[in-house]
């Protein structure tokens, strides 16, 4: 994936959607933030972020925060909507080895008894349908990379929705994709949210295939290449 961006420094994030930063001229202005975690370690006030435009007129903000650089120098895409968009790119191009060789890819498909929509359902001809989740993972502390990083109601579903799935003899995914360039292993984060930690071992006990795999950045010079390509360890206590 391909972003023109452009440089300014974090000032603050506030009422979740919204970000004040600092552009070089020393301008300051309110730009939109596509991100309803915590963020945790990804909005450190003096941070550079990168943002980009929108050439929509009717939003009121047309600048969208994309990445977060932080005191290490690790690379953070903080707009989830881009998680999904990066493993599509990644299963289309034969990236995420486990799940290649299907036929045909279709998104946001309706499933499951609590009435959710799976990120990407993908059809095989010699094999059983395969539904995969995909889950954006921003968390680093103290060298381990975590999900979630607030308490996620929503993510506990998407997992019941998986047991049961799998639990029909069906294929079922949880992918995490990692876009924070320091993280190299995956865990739940059972201090912040001890359900889903608990769902997820339910969830590997039940069938449910769970990977990881990093992103990669590359900072050009009119513009940032993100992919998702090297698989990384999930641990899930047994």
């Amino acid at each position: 994936m391909k972003l023109a961006l452009k440089p300014a420094t974090l000032i603050k994030r506030y009422k979740r959607f919204l970000t004040d930063i600092t552009l070089p001229s020393g301008e300051e202005t309110t730009i939109h933030c596509a991100n309803t975690g915590a963020m945790t370690g990804c909005a450190t006030p003096g941070n550079t972020v990168w943002y980009s435009t929108s050439d929509n007129a009717k939003r009121k903000y047309p600048f969208s925060w994309e990445i977060s650089i932080d005191e290490n120098n690790h690379h953070i895409c903080v707009n989830t909507i881009r998680a999904n968009q990066l493993v599509e790119e990644a299963l289309l191009a034969g990236a995420i080895k486990p799940l290649a060789g299907f036929t045909q890819l279709k998104r946001e498909v309706k499933y499951g008894s609590e009435n959710s929509k799976i990120d990407f359902l993908l059809e095989y001809a010699d094999a059983p349908d395969t539904y995969v989740e995909v889950k954006s993972v921003t968390l680093l502390e103290n060298n381990q990379g975590y999900f979630p990083d607030a308490v996620t109601t929503r993510g506990q579903k998407h997992l019941r929705e998986l047991i049961e799935m799998a639990q029909q003899g069906k294929q079922a995914v949880l992918l995490f994709a990692v876009l924070h360039s320091g993280i190299n292993s995956v865990q739940a984060a059972a201090h912040v949210d001890p359900a889903y930690a608990e769902l997820l071992q339910q969830a590997k006990a039940s069938g449910v295939k769970i990977f990881a795999y990093q992103a990669i950045f590359s900072n050009n010079t009119d513009h940032f290449e993100i992919a998702i390509k090297s698989p990384i360890s999930v641990k899930v206590a047994e």
